[in-house]
């Protein structure tokens, strides 16, 4: 059994035992499963963008050739393209996997798994033009699904549910608006005021601090009805001024100039 792991770091695996490849060699197998059935003169122009065309069509020839001897079984050149064995299971794939049953709205229970997958970035480290937008690519699926999931969850009035993958999003992109919307949506169906209120506060507190923006009308819709009511009393009160108080009774009209005498005690 071959497994290749890309999120967080290379590795891969042959039954359990992991196989060594240098770099240049992993650089080969990675993109050759980020990009299944891609071309020898793609590959090898993405590979060796500042290289010619021929020396980098050879160096990818010298690849191929010692991954069939050191990582055999991985790799398959057949005539122009070049693409992972079969055999190889992909982390990537099954996170991939995952978000297309929740996009087809499969039951969110199904699809717990992708709480877990994707936590950490593709081949962090790496800053080829290639893993950067691969890297973008899965960063925003995994956000949408997780997203989807929270609403699935909140329909079927599982909130506890729902609050987690929402949380799991804003802790994968904490600034952005629409995780943070639907813990919101999560608080105010389970009748929690004042986490609805502390998840709103503490989301504008991070963008007016980071990004010196205020969270959409969207967001501070699903609040109007709360705040609302708590804004009115503070403006009758403001309007508001006592006026003076009235004794009680004919005694506290006229109070004794000094100090009360002690008792006696006889």
């Amino acid at each position: 059994m071959v497994r290749l792991f890309l999120l967080d770091g290379f590795r891969l695996t042959v039954d359990g035992v992991p196989a060594e490849l240098p770099h240049g060699l992993q650089r080969v197998v990675a993109l050759a499963a980020l990009r299944p059935g891609a071309t020898r003169s793609h590959l090898a122009g993405l590979l060796w963008p500042e290289t010619p065309d021929e020396r980098a069509l050879s160096c990818l020839r010298t690849a191929l050739w010692r991954l069939r001897r050191q990582a055999p079984g991985t790799i398959v050149a057949a005539g122009d393209a070049v693409r992972l064995a079969a055999a190889v299971d992909v982390d990537v794939d099954e996170l991939v996997r995952s978000a297309a049953r929740v996009r087809d709205g499969d039951d969110p229970r199904t699809t717990d798994g992708i709480l877990a997958a994707g936590r950490h970035d593709l081949l962090p480290g790496w800053y080829d033009d290639w893993v950067t937008l691969e890297r973008e690519r899965l960063r925003q699926l995994r956000l949408h699904a997780l997203e989807e999931i929270a609403r699935a969850q909140l329909r079927l009035g599982r909130h506890g549910e729902a609050l987690q993958a929402a949380l799991e999003a804003a802790r994968a992109e904490p600034l952005r608006e629409t995780p943070h919307r639907l813990i919101v949506e999560v608080h105010l169906a389970e009748g929690n005021a004042y986490e609805a209120l502390h998840a709103f506060y503490t989301y504008r507190d991070l963008i007016l601090r980071d990004l010196q923006l205020e969270p959409s009308a969207a967001m501070s819709a699903l609040l109007s009805h709360i705040l609302k009511p708590i804004g009115r009393p503070a403006a009758s009160s403001a309007a508001w001024r006592p006026g003076p108080r009235e004794p009680a009774d004919h005694a506290d009209r006229h109070p004794p100039a000094g100090p009360c005498p002690r008792d006696r005690v006889r």
